[in-house]
């Protein structure tokens, strides 16, 4: 569900491309990065979450096109640090997976900016994390609508942080294609079918 939404919104991806280069391709780079981590998690037949998230890291990582496809794959290779070793994960375990992701997301960008993907995961995954702490019993979808809801107010907030965002009118692109993978995730707990439109 993530991939299909990433590769149906990947135009409007593009169209929002203006930082670091107006070159119209992030929406791109991320669907096909995010494509090939899909082809190799399908691979790897298995329920054991630690294993098919490695695998979906592995392919993101062989696959990375971009500055916005690196950090993508990045995010998801905390994110498999995080649940390594485990067959299935509880909602802390899960928060906390994304916050590694945030580490290794961060760690890989000389000079991360602000306004971009980076904050939107940075702010989004800290506060979905306090919000589990401070709601333990919560289900595994209340935490990934939280954790959308957040990502969305963040996503709108980056023309507040990068003037060439709000020169152009636009939310940051990379910002906007990790909502869309999320918000595709949260359709799979939702029961929610997305189909991808080619």
């Amino acid at each position: 569900n993530g991939a299909n939404n990433l590769s149906n919104q990947h135009q409007l991806i593009n169209a929002l491309n203006v930082f670091p280069v107006p070159d119209g391709d992030t929406g791109t780079n991320m669907n096909l990065t995010f494509t090939n981590g899909l082809n190799d998690a399908k691979k790897a037949v298995s329920s054991n979450l630690g294993e098919v998230t490695k695998a979906l890291s592995r392919g993101l990582l062989m696959g990375a096109r971009g500055n916005s496809g690196v950090i993508l794959s990045q995010i998801f290779r905390g994110f498999a640090t995080g649940v390594e070793g485990l067959k299935e994960a509880d909602v802390l375990q899960v928060a906390t997976a994304f916050q590694q992701g945030k580490e290794s997301a961060y760690k890989a960008v000389m000079r991360p900016v602000e306004g971009t993907i980076l904050t939107v995961l940075r702010e989004s995954s800290q506060e979905a994390y306090d919000y589990v702490l401070k709601n333990p019993t919560i289900s595994l979808e209340e935490y990934f609508t939280y954790l959308v809801e957040r990502a969305n107010v963040s996503l709108d907030n980056t023309p507040e942080l990068l003037p060439v965002l709000k020169e152009v009118g636009v939310v940051d692109s990379g910002g906007k294609g990790y909502v869309t993978v999320l918000e595709g995730f949260l359709g799979t707990l939702r029961d929610e079918t997305i189909e991808r439109l080619d």
